[in-house]
């Protein structure tokens, strides 16, 4: 039976794993090379490093904006990041923690903003920043009730 359950863990490690590499080469997609979402190489450098003011202008403006502009900005840089949250727990036994969790959604998400910022492509958002790293927290939350979840089902 021990047997078992150890090979079950692996095979869910593995497809983990396989999950979120494909997650990472879909956010690579959207943010660097997709026209649809306003992906276009510039000769200008576009930032913003005030924070809530694009959060704020979404909202404000939300009637010039529109329902689909604002889920794709707002919500969507929310959303896009909870498996992220969600997956990093797995991953690493050492990285469970919600500090870890948190400090890498910081990271990977400042990583992001930078290669934007270098490549000219998309913009530097401190807002960005904030909404992915909630969305990161999100996710990690997630998984903490998953996992709560499983432990009651797995006695």
């Amino acid at each position: 039976m021990t047997r078992i359950l150890k090979r079950n863990k692996t095979i869910i490690k593995v497809l983990v794993w396989l999950l979120f590499f494909v997650y990472i080469a879909m956010m690579v997609y959207f943010l660097f090379f997709s026209e649809k979402y306003g992906r276009t190489v510039s000769d200008e450098y576009h930032y913003n490093l005030m924070p809530f003011s694009e959060i704020r202008r979404y909202i404000v403006h939300y009637d010039v904006i529109g329902f689909k502009g604002f889920m794709l900005n707002i919500v969507g840089n929310v959303v896009a990041f909870i498996p992220f949250g969600f997956c990093i727990p797995l991953l690493r036994i050492s990285y469970r923690g919600f500090l870890n969790v948190l400090l890498d959604g910081v990271l990977f998400t400042v990583c992001i903003e930078a290669v934007q910022l270098v490549l000219k492509v998309g913009s530097f958002d401190v807002d960005d920043m904030i909404l992915n790293t909630l969305g990161a927290v999100i996710g990690y939350w997630c998984y903490k009730i998953a996992y709560r979840i499983y432990n009651r089902f797995d006695k």
